[in-house]
């Protein structure tokens, strides 16, 4: 394998390796359109983060941005996606098979901060369920996390069967049956109103999917005062804070989502 690993500076500041060449180790079809694929990259498996992405280049040289992929999880040196195939980009990784070779670049961005302890809901909706899917891969390896998982699909329930092995709750919702609002209440119902309001601060959001759900998840995390972390999806061309092409508002100015993000606070953005 190619890899640069990564290298220190005197003052200890790290620095992420280079793009390099990794094999594809697994290509599955989820869906009709979603898949799930796996590389073999020892650097991104033992550095990558909940919420982090990675980016994937195209053989044609026409296509000169890469697709960044959010990390869904990490076995051994093992690193897998799910993703979409929306045009002629993720329609070649679609038609890439095992043993065939990819150029990529990560871990990039800012992940989701899982060191508190506590209650954490997790809520995805359509292609943002990748990285909760790794977050919950992550909290599942601590003793002193509860998780339950809240995704909502447009129809097909492609990820629950992935997830379930790393929650203590998992609930999904399609559109026909309604949205994540009605699985984040339905939770709430369950639990004392007041006893949560008492206990907001051991409990932990982390949410990732379309703007309006997002923006949505915020409002109601804002009515019962609950932490949430964001996970920003947006169109990015480098990947890596060159191109300024993913640019959103913050309380601190328009910033980068893909090295100022993609993570940030319900606090950051303004979000109410």
């Amino acid at each position: 394998m190619n890899t640069t690993f990564i290298k220190t500076n005197p003052e200890g500041k790290n620095y992420r390796p280079s793009r390099r060449t990794v094999e594809i180790v697994g290509h599955e079809l989820l869906t009709q359109d979603i898949v799930r694929l796996t590389i073999s990259d020892e650097y991104t498996a033992q550095q990558g983060q909940a919420g982090q992405f990675v980016n994937l280049y195209s053989k044609n040289p026409l296509q000169m941005s890469p697709r960044p992929f959010g990390i869904s999880e990490i076995h051994g040196d093992k690193v897998s996606f799910i993703f979409a195939v929306v045009g002629r980009g993720t329609a070649e990784f679609r038609d890439m098979s095992v043993g065939d070779r990819i150029d990529i670049l990560g871990p990039l961005g800012k992940p989701f901060d899982v060191s508190k302890t506590g209650r954490y809901l997790l809520v995805a909706g359509g292609l943002g369920i990748p990285p909760i899917l790794h977050a919950a891969q992550k909290l599942s390896q601590r003793d002193d996390a509860q998780v339950t998982t809240m995704f909502g699909y447009r129809n097909e329930h492609f990820a629950d069967s992935y997830v379930d092995q790393y929650c203590d709750d998992t609930r999904s919702i399609d559109n026909a049956q309604g949205n994540v609002i009605d699985l984040l209440n339905t939770w709430i119902q369950e639990n004392d109103v007041k006893d949560l309001k008492s206990r907001a601060e051991d409990i932990h959001i982390l949410t990732c999917g379309p703007e309006p759900m997002m923006k949505a998840v915020a409002a109601w995390a804002c009515e019962h005062n609950i932490d949430t972390q964001l996970s920003l999806e947006e169109r990015m061309g480098c990947g890596y804070g060159t191109c300024v092409v993913c640019i959103t508002p913050t309380i601190h100015g328009n910033q980068k989502v893909c090295i100022e993000g993609p993570v940030f606070t319900r606090e950051e953005l303004g979000w109410k």
